[in-house]
């Protein structure tokens, strides 16, 4: 079985650490322990009676629950079978562009794979230099042959896979010099209002701007595929006119309406994080040769010593924990590692097993 280039691939890692899927610890995916919420149950079994009727194909209930939460007109929101199906319509329409598509990179597989399948081509900008890690700057420095007029940025905020959150102020700034800018805001749910730098109030004001949320990670429903795009309706509406009829089931529709709408789940979770997020940082920090980045969201990236695919191996093997590589973040290569933030007593099996492990890694 080949090396999966994304995180939770729960029989890649089970064949390697000889056991069955669910005695895996799962630290690949960047998933919420606490969820799903118990009125995503409940709202998806009273769905079942629903299921012998095709679902609504405006989706007006999901609309306004999605409206109803970031107060915005129900017109300007566009539901999806998972964020990755409308990031690929908003790849299709940076392809259409004359220019490139800038990316910050590291970033997300998918993007380029989205770009390619419409032709598109790819402008990488690196958050990397000789100095280290810069997050600040590089929205100032863009330079190419092309006229930015011309072309699409899309943006990962808070930022996978090094958890760095940008500002509003570094967006604003984009929105002036390209004609379509596209921000993934997938994990900005784990941010609380105070602390979150979405832009998804400037939609009506900019008919460049797109964001795209999911509802899979914040709630722990990944296998339910429900994400959302923000974009003036023209944008949306010519995104309909390229896909099928019924992209979200009944079961993701009514999920999606009582997620959105359960607000003690969601206080929950900006509680446990904030807890959770500084014990695994400074756990990490604590090891030798580990160096993590500090993260606003519910991951890790962590530089290493050794081969991070070695240390991915051996913890399998020895621990049963799954953890994971950078090896698709083309400039990462196999000295980085990502782990996904849990529970208080995951953490601590977690970084208990990296101490047991590491001294054994030290010349790999």
């Amino acid at each position: 079985m080949n090396r999966p280039v994304h995180g939770g691939n729960l029989a890649w890692a089970a064949q390697l650490a000889t056991c069955s899927p669910d005695e895996l610890l799962d630290l690949s995916a960047s998933i919420s322990p606490l969820g799903p919420p118990v009125s995503v149950e409940r709202a998806m079994q009273a769905a079942f009676s629903y299921v012998a009727a095709y679902p609504d194909p405006a989706y007006v209930d999901l609309r306004e629950a999605i409206a109803s939460h970031h107060s915005i007109p129900s017109d300007y929101v566009l539901a999806g079978n998972g964020a990755a199906e409308l990031l690929t319509w908003a790849a299709r329409d940076l392809a259409d562009l004359s220019g490139p598509t800038f990316q910050l990179v590291p970033g997300f597989s998918d993007y380029a794979r989205a770009l390619s399948a419409f032709g598109g081509e790819l402008c990488p900008v690196s958050l990397q230099s000789a100095e280290g890690w810069q997050f600040e700057g590089w929205e100032d420095n863009l330079s190419t042959a092309v006229p930015l007029s011309c072309c699409g940025f899309l943006l990962n905020n808070p930022h996978n896979p090094t958890g760095a959150i940008f500002s509003k102020r570094q967006v604003r700034s984009l929105l002036s010099k390209f004609a379509l800018v596209v921000v993934d805001e997938a994990f900005m749910d784990f941010l609380p209002p105070e602390r979150e730098q979405s832009v998804l109030e400037w939609v009506s004001e900019f008919d460049n701007l797109v964001v795209i949320r999911s509802l899979t990670k914040f709630y722990s429903m990944p296998g339910i595929r429900l994400g959302y795009a923000i974009a003036q309706p023209k944008t949306l509406e010519r995104w309909q006119s390229w896909r099928d009829a019924w992209t979200v089931n009944t079961f993701a529709a009514a999920a999606g309406v009582a997620a959105l709408q359960d607000i003690a789940f969601q206080q929950k979770t900006w509680r446990w994080l904030s807890t959770e997020n500084d014990f695994l940082f400074q756990g990490l920090s604590d090891l030798p040769d580990l160096n993590p980045l500090p993260s606003c969201a519910n991951f890790f990236l962590v530089k290493t010593q050794c081969s991070a695919t070695a240390l991915q191996e051996c913890l399998l093997q020895q621990q049963q924990i799954y953890i994971r590589d950078c090896i698709s973040f083309a400039e990462l290569g196999d000295r980085y590692f990502r782990v996904a933030v849990k529970s208080r007593t995951a953490n601590q099996r977690l970084l208990q097993a990296l101490a047991d492990v590491l001294p054994t890694l030290a010349e790999v």
